[in-house]
């Protein structure tokens, strides 16, 4: 089982990481590592997320084969099995121990073909580290595959720590001790980011000339027999997932280009979704904790909230309300240099230094949380509670409703920051709660969610539009509020619906 926490890092940074004083106590290992990835014509194997190498160093040759296992956070859980072979030999029934994906592999060696190739020096270092023992491993190289229009190349620039043994926490302990620098600073640290995607995967993409695509969130599977802690555990963790796949986008496109506005949206939905746990299981949680991260997500959910704000006006509301008229050859370069300066502020944010420590931080209190199960294998300590906090939500939501809807824009926009909440909760204990009923209430909210984001995105655009010095634009100023007005007669039939939706029971 290999167990690895993967960083992508900067060129200007590399100097100051080799002087980190935990790497200059020993001269690093170098090694010259020349990698062939496999798969079948039809990429059979890279689908099922299963990779094939043989990697070249020196005059020895080895083949590998790791499975998809489990990645969020930086840190992958795979198995993997190694073994020296000689060039185009897959002996799978050899190497691999599984049964069933040794006979998988075995059958069908004979069409495995070279897919791209992943070339690069490595430095190695074996250091002792709060009772664990790590490989640190920089890699500097490129990936290559090619077609009828040429050769491919993608560079490689990371630093693996790969757990030899000890706990899992430890590599963000010793990953965190190196993004503080040489200095051990914070104010002078090093962009030392998590990344779950793997060489082979970015191969394949590269391959398959696939870029990035915006992420969803993925379905939070929870079991009834986990305690509290452990069902937090999953829920972040598969936010954090979910937010660094989009962050991984955004990251990746040019300094100077706006990036697609899905990924600004899907990582703020990620950011929305993590402080939804945070609160949701804040009675299981140390108080310390969960205040302390609230606060931290809140200032990266609202730089990224800028540039979401700035996306839907540009490519939502403009076109909505100014369908069928003349372009204003003002208007729209004014907005998009609103949209740039969001964005440069967003990405100054995400690749600072603090914003790095803040995820090996949280990753590294995530997985040190006492996430013991029952004594009782029987036990079922999360059901009761997942629908009794549910049933109170929706109790609260009937409550506020009323009072809410008659506040004016602020009332408005706290409802629909109860709706999603308790959208949000359904989403999380879903797997907890009756299915049909969650499923009718949830599109329902889903439902009222969209006009209450309509209208706060009306509200939006007015205030974002206040200072344009372009006539155009006080005009869609005045578009928006009457657009507004008429939205805001169907808020009783709004009502109505919400107030017959009943509190989930078991």
């Amino acid at each position: 089982m290999e167990i690895e926490l993967k960083l992508a890092l900067r060129a200007v940074d590399l100097p100051r990481l080799k002087a980190h004083p935990l790497l200059t106590q020993q001269t690093p290992r170098r090694a010259r590592l020349r990698n062939t990835y496999y798969d079948t014509p039809t990429l059979g194997l890279m689908e099922r997320r299963v990779a094939v190498r043989e990697r070249q160093v020196g005059r020895q040759t080895l083949l590998t084969v790791k499975t998809a296992g489990q990645s969020a956070g930086g840190l992958s859980r795979r198995e993997e099995w190694e073994a020296p072979t000689r060039p185009g030999a897959f002996d799978f029934d050899t190497l691999v121990s599984d049964p069933a994906l040794a006979r998988d592999l075995s059958a069908c060696a004979w069409q495995l073909v070279p897919v791209f190739r992943t070339d690069f020096t490595r430095l190695t270092w074996q250091l002792q580290h709060r009772e664990a023992r790590v490989e640190v491993a920089l890699d500097q190289g490129h990936i290559t595959t090619g077609d009828g229009q040429g050769l491919h190349h993608e560079p490689i620039l990371e630093l693996e720590l790969e757990l030899l043994a000890g706990r899992p926490e430890a590599l963000f302990d010793l990953a965190h001790t190196l993004a503080l620098g040489p200095q051990g600073q914070a104010a002078s640290g090093l962009w030392l980011h998590p990344q779950d995607r793997s060489k082979a995967e970015r191969g394949l993409s590269l391959f398959l000339g696939r870029r990035l695509e915006p992420a969803p969130a993925m379905p939070v599977r929870l079991r009834a027999q986990m305690t509290p802690l452990a069902a937090f555990q999953a829920a972040a963790l598969s936010c954090l997932a979910h937010f660094q796949a989009n962050v991984t986008g955004l990251l990746q496109t040019p300094p100077d280009t706006l990036p697609a506005p899905e990924f600004v949206h899907q990582a703020r939905v990620a950011l929305r979704r993590l402080r939804t746990g945070l609160r949701l299981f804040a009675p299981f949680l140390p108080r310390r904790f969960t205040r302390h991260w609230n606060t931290r997500w809140r200032a990266t959910a609202g730089t990224l909230g800028m540039a979401r704000d700035w996306d839907v006006l540009a490519t939502e509301r403009l076109p909505e309300l100014l369908e069928g008229a003349t372009p204003d050859p003002a208007l729209d370069p004014w907005v998009a240099a609103q949209r740039h300066r969001a964005w440069r502020k967003a990405r100054q944010m995400l690749t600072a230094p603090d914003h790095a420590l803040n995820l090996l931080a949280f990753t590294r209190a995530v997985l040190a949380l006492p996430v013991q199960t029952p004594r009782q294998p029987s036990a079922e300590p999360l059901r009761p509670w997942a629908r009794a906090l549910v049933r109170e939500r929706h109790l609260r939501l009937r409550t506020e409703l009323q009072r809410a809807l008659r506040a004016g824009p602020e009332g408005r926009h706290q409802l629909r920051i109860e709706l999603k909440k308790l959208r949000y909760a359904q989403s999380f204990l879903s797997d907890l709660l009756p299915p049909g009923k969650t499923r009718r209430s949830t599109e329902a909210l889903a439902e009222a969610q969209a006009l209450l984001g309509e209208l706060n995105d009306l509200a939006t655009a007015d205030a974002l539009l206040l200072p344009c010095p372009v006539e155009t634009g006080q005009g869609v100023r005045r578009l928006a509020q009457e657009r507004l007005q008429m939205r805001l007669q169907e808020l009783p039939a709004l009502e109505r619906r919400l107030l017959r939706l009943r509190a989930l029971r078991g």
